[in-house]
């Protein structure tokens, strides 16, 4: 039986700073195909190449990854500045709309760090610029130097809603995160419930009030041994049932008269 699709969004790159490409990590491959047990197809996130009724034609899922670009300020109507760092416009013009069109149609959708900050983007909600540069919070970057393992690393807790929907899929109060983070949410947008926080007051883990489908994103990378993690498995095989669910939902063939 062929396995639902979930598009995984792609971030623009220039290989050896000359080749313009559209990328994925490996890592969000890995887990949509060997925890969520879907098929991984890498979208071009740019306007041009792809529209949202298209996508949600194609696809039964999305994942949102992160990237190191962010969401442009004028999104969520402020203005640019040095601090917000480098933008990736043709993604905002691709996420924003495809995630509100996910929300009122109940396509389900998983949203990871630059994907967890589009949700409260897209639902009228707003974002720091800098969090480390907030009085009290602490440095949520990745550490610039390290191996891979070293930069993935579990670095601090995040402490859930008691009976929230994370805490009853986690079966825990508190979990510990890795976190490789510049920006991070400031006013949460319009529906948006945030379940998770960091020791410092930074929202960690959402979802959207009411929507008829799996809306779940978190502001870490549990993409990163996903298979292994006891937090990220949990997260990535309820996405991945989600994403089943709403296939066989909308393949159904209409009973016969």
């Amino acid at each position: 039986m062929t396995r639902p699709v979930v598009g995984i969004i792609g971030n623009y790159d220039l290989l050896n700073d000359s080749y313009p490409a559209y990328t994925g990590g490996r890592m969000n491959a890995e887990a949509v195909a060997e925890v969520s047990n879907c098929l991984p197809l890498l979208i071009p996130a740019h306007p041009n190449f792809v529209c949202v009724d298209e996508l949600m034609e194609v696809c039964d899922g999305f994942l949102f990854t992160g990237g190191r670009p962010n969401v442009h300020p004028s999104e969520y109507g402020e203005e640019e500045t040095e601090a917000h760092g480098a933008f990736d416009r043709c993604r905002d013009a691709v996420t924003l709309p495809l995630i509100r069109a996910c929300v009122e149609k109940g396509q389900p959708f998983f949203g990871i760090c630059r994907g967890f900050q589009e949700v409260n983007v897209a639902m009228g909600g707003t974002l720091y610029p800098e969090i480390r540069d907030l009085p009290g919070r602490m440095n949520h970057r990745m550490p610039p130097d390290g191996t891979l393992e070293e930069k993935f690393a579990l670095r601090h807790p995040v402490r859930l809603a008691e009976g929230g929907v994370f805490h009853k899929l986690l079966g825990a109060s508190e979990v510990m995160t890795n976190t490789l983070h510049g920006q991070g949410i400031k006013k949460p947008g319009a529906r948006i419930v945030v379940e998770g926080y960091a020791p410092d007051g930074t929202p960690e883990a959402i979802y959207v009030k009411d929507a008829p489908g799996f809306t779940l994103a978190v502001q870490w990378h549990p993409e990163y041994r996903a298979g292994e993690d006891p937090v990220s498995r949990p997260l990535f095989e309820a996405f991945g049932s989600a994403v089943h669910s709403f296939s066989q939902t909308r393949r159904k063939k209409p009973a016969l008269a």
